[in-house]
């Protein structure tokens, strides 16, 4: 009984800290956009990082900033939609957008969350099927589908452009493939306890 409550408060532990991370990741992408990278256009950015050594013209693949701490949300939402359920990851979405408009300008708040909200509906209808399959796949199948949906969005309504779709997509698809070890020790101590959440 006392072995089966410790695993259950370290599911929970667990479970806050895949909530408050995804929940960090959002505004603090937004603040990235206007304020971390090797350059930024003023006065709110983009800036931009280098995501791969190559790209048009012989030059890096550039991407805005926070493209970084999305590629690393999309993988906590997953994380928090199976440990706490659908509707605690919208909630963190609608969350993380209201602490954004503390550190980032409206038009970035706003693609942010409109852009967060539909890979989210997007990750529901591939991340939820496959979880059953293994989460390892269920992650970087719905991880994909939502770096896409989330990138064409946002950079439509944040700045009018696609120009750094290519950026977006390769720097979330980095983090995402970064985190795939971490979720493949989750599942594996998930199998060890016999626990294994929805």
């Amino acid at each position: 009984m006392a072995r089966q409550a410790r695993t259950f408060n370290r599911q929970k532990a667990a479970a806050l800290g895949y909530f408050l991370a995804f929940l960090a990741c959002i505004p603090a992408a937004n603040w990235m956009i206007g304020n971390v990278g090797t350059t930024c256009a003023s006065p709110h950015g983009p800036c931009l990082v280098p995501v791969a050594p190559w790209g048009p013209d012989g030059h890096p693949l550039m991407a805005p900033s926070g493209v970084l701490m999305i590629g690393l949300a999309l993988v906590l939402r997953d994380l928090v939609q199976r440990r706490l359920g659908r509707g605690i990851a919208l909630g963190a979405i609608v969350a993380g957008a209201a602490l954004s408009g503390a550190v980032a300008p409206p038009q970035l708040v706003l693609a942010s969350f409109t852009a967060f909200l539909l890979s989210e509906l997007a990750d529901f209808a591939v991340y939820t099927p496959l979880q059953q399959r293994g989460l390892v796949l269920a992650v970087l199948a719905s991880s994909v589908v939502g770096a896409i949906a989330d990138s064409v969005l946002f950079l439509w309504l944040a700045f009018g452009s696609l120009e750094f779709l290519a950026g977006q997509i390769a720097g979330k698809l980095l983090m995402v493939l970064l985190a795939l070890p971490f979720i493949q020790w989750i599942r594996r101590r998930e199998i060890a306890r016999g626990a294994v959440p929805r």
